[in-house]
């Protein structure tokens, strides 16, 4: 190549794609897009916690790299309305309050949250329609009618000067929606024939083969359920956005004379704001209150409930447990979990379904549940369609990410074209080339309670600490001038041993921890803080020794005046 038209090459603008999230883990998903002077962030999404995060209540992404550069962000746009995709937006847009743009279900859920937190009047928002095109600094942004497991999905054509990026969110191709239009291959065709610098596509069943079923069909298994089981009373677990399954049921109660009960309070918060905007339809005296349940036979009655994934406090789990104030599991109840657990769930919703059955009833949960998103060839559908110059997998754990990866692969795309990204990765393309230059800083910010971020690694590790071996209190009170041990020392135990039962153990720790302060007094030692050391120290050799265990050891020393 000539010098004159490597200089061509270097002067092509190009643009950069910053996943803040999202990558190699279901949820947390956020994106941002920057060409120039300006950033558009798609998604803002939050993660639910892991096992090892004990007492966090969620999981929020880092949003440093744009809070560095909050005068080039122009907007925040939404693909959905799942909590994995706009969970965070009352936490990050205190810190980047810049517009956000969602079609009409997704944003009546974003501003549910919003109104919660009293940011409604200080946040921007604007109903976008698919179809519609917005202008955000040196980008446009289509909207495209998609289908998933809740409505009013899109996905994105995002338009710069260095190329077109299309990011299909989370999709499942859908010939026969329950609500609404089947999703927009036309559009998908289109764009492809104008040419798309690369694909970001949905990953999470890209190692399931064929096609993921309509969502019609599960329509079909209640109708079936519930003319087999017209003497019981029914209950149904499913994700509370999941409005057309919610849609289906209350359809087939209807045609079988049931009356609807609501329970959870993100089932009531979603079901509301459906019907508010239309997108829930409710004929006439088919919703009860909880509170009028016993007006009615249990073979009039139909449960709609949170808890599908065994979560201990939803409303389902509560049920099982005995623990619900209004709903009482009956011997001959037919419970249907209407979900697939996530990876990581299985055992607290096997946990739920043994509790179920052993208070007599029955539990189904086979064939009544289908994905919100694209298997093999429907992935290999919109990579016909789009036929992008690069391919970059996104939404989904590393192993979805590959299968992707290798169906792209076979359809012809060189490897040196497909880009799989870890979170905070720096990929900037153009037509030419593509490359990762750098990294952004990212991670999750723990959210437990109140406190957003105040819960670290060493919090964390505290607790752990805590939850494995438990702790113990050595109170000792001192004389503030004389330095001598007027009191104590007492032992209190929580999470380590049963004090009653232990009673030699704690006589014998209470005798190690005297011969340490004897030994620090002997050796004119007055601070405090060494005395602590020392007698940690000594009692944590002792209780290793005598128990293998290694408790967290607090020494506490009370000053008094003599």
């Amino acid at each position: 190549m000539s010098q004159t038209n490597k200089t061509k090459d270097a002067q092509k603008p190009k643009l950069r794609i910053i996943p803040l999230g999202g990558l190699e883990q279901i949820g947390m998903n956020i994106t941002a897009f920057e060409f120039g002077d300006s950033i558009v962030v798609v998604d803002c999404g939050l993660a639910f916690p892991e096992d090892d995060m004990l007492g966090v209540d969620l999981v929020i992404p880092d949003v440093s790299y744009l809070e560095e550069n909050i005068d080039k962000v122009k907007g925040f746009v939404f693909t959905h309305g799942h909590e994995d995709h706009i969970g965070a937006v009352p936490y990050i847009v205190q810190k980047v309050n810049v517009p956000l743009y969602a079609t009409k279900l997704t944003m009546g859920l974003i501003e549910h949250k919003l109104e919660e937190r009293g940011l409604l009047k200080t946040t921007r928002r604007k109903v976008i329609r698919p179809g519609q095109t917005i202008t955000l600094g040196d980008f446009r942004v289509e909207f495209i009618k998609t289908n998933h497991s809740i409505q009013d999905a899109v996905a994105l054509a995002i338009y710069s000067p260095a190329g077109t990026i299309v990011h299909t969110g989370d999709f499942k191709v859908d010939y026969t929606p329950v609500f609404g239009d089947a999703i927009d291959l036309q559009r998908f065709a289109e764009i492809g024939r104008k040419g798309v610098l690369a694909l970001m596509c949905d990953s999470t069943n890209a190692e399931r083969p064929g096609f993921t079923a309509s969502e019609r069909t599960v329509g079909r298994t209640f109708e079936n359920i519930f003319a087999e089981h017209i003497n019981n009373r029914i209950i149904i677990a499913t994700f509370a956005s999941n409005v057309d399954r919610v849609q289906q049921i209350i359809n087939t109660a209807c045609k079988y004379g049931r009356k609807v009960v609501v329970e959870g309070r993100s089932m009531v918060t979603v079901i509301s704001t459906a019907v508010s905007l239309g997108y829930l339809q409710l004929p006439d005296n088919t919703l009860i209150s909880i509170e009028e349940m016993n007006n009615y036979p249990d073979n009039k009655l139909v449960l709609v409930t949170t808890g599908s994934q065994g979560e201990s406090m939803a409303a389902l789990s509560r049920m099982a447990a005995n623990m619900h104030k209004k709903v009482v599991i009956k011997p001959n109840d037919i419970v249907i979990f209407s979900s697939h657990p996530i990876p990581g769930n299985e055992k607290a919703v096997s946990k739920v379904i043994n509790e179920l059955s052993k208070k007599g009833a029955e539990v189904i949960f086979q064939d009544v549940h289908v994905s919100g998103h694209a298997c093999q060839e429907e992935i290999k559908l919109i990579y016909t369609l789009v036929h992008p110059k690069y391919a970059i997998p996104v939404h989904g754990e590393y192993r979805h990410l590959i299968a992707q990866a290798r169906l792209a692969e076979n359809l012809g795309y060189d490897k040196k074209n497909i880009f799989i990204l870890t979170s905070g990765d720096i990929l900037e393309l153009n037509e030419d080339s593509a490359q990762v230059i750098g990294h952004a800083q990212t991670g999750g910010i723990l959210v437990d309670g109140l406190g957003v971020g105040d819960v670290g690694n060493i919090v964390l590790r505290d607790r752990q600490h805590l939850a494995e071996h438990g702790i113990l209190i050595v109170v000792i009170t001192m004389g503030r001038y004389s330095n001598e041990v007027l009191a104590g020392p007492d032992i209190v135990s929580r999470g380590f041993v049963y004090m009653k039962e232990s009673e030699d153990l704690i006589d014998e720790a209470r005798d190690v921890v005297r011969e340490s302060l004897d030994d620090c007094i002997g050796r004119n030692i007055t601070d405090w803080n060494k005395i602590k050391n020392n007698v940690r120290d000594n009692l944590s050799e002792f209780l290793w020794k005598r128990t293998r265990r290694s408790p967290m050891i607090l020494p506490i020393i009370m000053e008094v005046d003599e």
